[in-house]
């Protein structure tokens, strides 16, 4: 979990004080968006309420901002014998303990964060994951726009006369209820899920979090997805491509893990379903365009003007009285470092290692890499297909930068985007 002030911006976090103050919220509600304990959150309280006009996290440092070569040298050999003890088969040591090393290293006189330590760690090899399990809530409630958006797709047989299944992929803001993307695609794939969420992203900005079930797609699962199947995932081991995305964004990413979670999501299916279905077999639709067009008719009569049985208002108006009102936790739109263009965050991710000849291999196709980039270094390869148009670009990165792009046929690319 990344710093308060990183994750999130003052005014985010005055609107959730200010409706905690205001009785709107609860504590424990503004605990579970922020994801801070209650000490944490009294503090913030505290000093909300001295001056609301002037309240800010913003962060001054105290300390330089880079360290010494010899405190480097010794958060570095202290991580190499926590890696020692953690391998050694014999000991019944299966995680590192930071903290441990942290109190080391202030015996020696060097004091340095836990957070420092496991951004070393990360670096040298001795990390090894392990999540917190978050409390699931079987009901989501949101105070705003922005907080929380339920995203889910659905592959059936949207017309009795199309000869294949269709998939739709919608995402809901949960506080009104409005559906901020809705569109049909030929097949269910991560590069469509991707495309979705940079849709939502560029035209409302970033919301604080998803909420979507346990699919492939979006997580991979131990002992559930076998081998055969990661072809669909690429080569993702942990983070399938949709969750490396959110990642990048900062976007905060909840699972359905009951069935009763898993039908809210599910729940606007029902009745797109119902009405496409029916209007497809009425007026005899047989194309993906022609179904097209009656999902956008839905779409707008669903946000535009029909109320809601939960809220009580039309979706799109209670959208806009949030925004207007201040009551959204939706942030501007922009990429994250070191990226300038949407193409390297939206995108699919494989990492290749650049053979003794100065070349990758992608798919039986030999890559020249640039001669300042090192042979036998890994680099980053960012994939962006072109269905319309049949290509893909790769964008190679190493150490940061993109060092080379080039356009390629999808015809001899072995995945199914």
């Amino acid at each position: 979990m990344g710093q308060l002030h990183k994750r999130f911006t003052n005014e985010q976090v005055k609107l959730l004080l200010d409706g905690y103050v205001q009785g709107r919220i609860s504590r424990s509600e503004v605990e579970g968006i922020l994801e801070i304990n209650k000490t944490r959150f009294f503090a913030l309280v505290k000093d909300y309420r001295r001056s609301p006009a002037t309240f800010s996290m913003e962060y001054q440092r105290e300390t330089p901002a880079r360290l010494s070569g010899e405190t480097e040298e010794a958060i570095a050999r202290e991580l190499l014998r926590e890696k020692a003890l953690v391998d050694n088969p014999k000991l019944p040591i299966g995680s590192y303990n930071y903290s441990a090393i942290r109190d080391r290293l202030q015996k020696r006189g060097v004091c340095v964060s836990v957070n420092t330590i496991i951004q070393r760690a990360k670096q040298l090899d001795c990390y090894l994951p392990h999540p917190r399990k978050k409390v699931h809530d079987r009901e989501v409630v949101t105070v705003a726009v922005g907080a929380l958006v339920q995203h889910d797709a659905s592959t059936h047989q949207w017309s009795p006369f199309a000869s294949e299944k269709w998939t739709l992929i919608t995402s809901l803001d949960d506080y009104s209820r409005m559906l901020v993307y809705a569109e049909f695609v030929e097949s269910e794939t991560s590069w469509a899920h991707i495309q979705a969420a940079q849709a939502v992203m560029k035209a409302y900005g970033v919301p604080l979090g998803y909420y979507v079930d346990n699919l492939r797609v979006f997580r991979f699962v131990q002992d559930r997805d076998s081998y055969w199947r990661k072809h669909v995932l690429v080569t993702d081991d942990v983070d399938p491509q949709w969750r490396q995305m959110m990642r990048l964004m900062g976007v905060n990413v909840t699972y359905a893990l009951s069935p009763q979670a898993k039908g809210k999501i599910e729940r606007p299916y029902r009745w797109l379903q119902d009405r496409i279905v029916r209007t497809c077999a009425l007026e005899n639709l047989t194309t993906l365009d022609e179904a097209r067009g009656v999902l956008r008719s839905e779409v707008d009569r669903y946000n535009n003007h029909q109320v809601h049985s939960t809220t009580g208002e039309i979706p799109s108006l209670r959208f806009e009285k949030a925004q207007n009102s201040g009551s959204s936790l939706f942030r501007p739109f922009s990429l994250p470092k070191p990226f300038n263009s949407p193409k390297d965050v939206f995108c699919l991710h494989e990492t290749r290692t650049i053979n003794g000849y100065g070349y990758i291999t992608f798919f039986n196709q030999k890559i020249d890499v640039p001669p300042d980039v090192p042979d036998h270094q890994d680099v980053d390869l960012h994939l962006i297909p072109d269905l319309a148009r049949n290509n893909i670009e790769v964008r190679i990165w190493y150490e940061s930068k993109m060092v080379r792009s080039l356009t390629l046929p999808l015809d001899n690319i072995r995945v199914h985007f």
